[in-house]
């Protein structure tokens, strides 16, 4: 269902590979998928073609590229995992918000689509928090992101809708970051927090041992509600 495209940095020097799938007829708006720190593999791709069967214009950008173009991480095999990990600890978050941005200017002026969301996983969370942050994302939702708590300094910029999907045994985010997530945001007027009791890191992964059906089910109902409110 899905293509490649080439998408400028917003410095105009260079530019990087993005996943594409499109919908029948026009699109209803843009969602952009932002990687876990695996990549652009095969579940974000599945993200992206699954958003396209809704009606959305998908794009999922290499946010790694800087580092290694075209990663593709198993989660379930324990040394792509440990290299995801290492790419993490490497990749420049900073840098990725950049290229994200850029994306939502591309979609908007080449794609020529207005309404842009975006919607990320794991360190895809966490740029999703800080693109509601950092730029004019029309609508944004973010699943078990890391270390939001040291974002918080950055709530008052978030103007437009922001989901959390938060599960409460995540063995990346402590009971002490939930707590802090839930006093900074819970009376944040353009902020959205859901805990899903029990649940650990990675419950609504296309594929692999992560995934919980039933509640990846209710995560994504939510957010495609979300998205049909925001985005229409």
């Amino acid at each position: 269902m899905g293509n490649t495209i080439k998408i400028s940095t917003l410095e105009g020097s260079d530019s990087f590979n993005a996943y594409v799938a499109m919908p029948e007829g026009t699109p209803k708006a843009a969602i952009i998928v932002i990687q876990e720190i695996f990549g652009v593999n095969a579940g974000i791709r599945r993200k992206c073609d699954k958003l396209a069967a809704d009606g959305y214009l998908a794009v999922a950008p290499d946010l790694f590229w800087r580092l290694t173009p075209g990663v593709e991480l198993d989660p379930d095999v324990e040394p792509e995992f440990q290299k995801a990990l290492d790419l993490m600890g490497k990749f420049n978050q900073d840098l990725g918000i950049r290229d994200i941005e850029a994306t939502i200017h591309h979609i908007r002026r080449e794609m020529g689509v207005a309404k842009v969301g975006c919607v990320g996983y794991c360190l895809g969370g966490r740029l999703a928090y800080m693109t509601a942050a950092r730029t004019d994302i029309d609508a944004t939702v973010g699943y078990y992101g890391v270390g939001i708590d040291g974002l918080l300094n950055e709530k008052h910029a978030i103007s437009n809708p922001l989901m959390l999907h938060i599960p409460t045994e995540d063995g990346f985010v402590d009971k002490d970051t939930q707590k802090a997530m839930h006093e900074g945001l819970d009376h944040h007027p353009r902020v959205t927090l859901h805990d899903y009791v029990g649940l650990d890191h990675g419950f609504a992964t296309e594929t692999g041992k992560r995934r919980d059906e039933e509640a990846a089910t209710v995560a994504d109902g939510r957010t495609a509600a979300f998205f049909e409110g925001h985005l229409g």
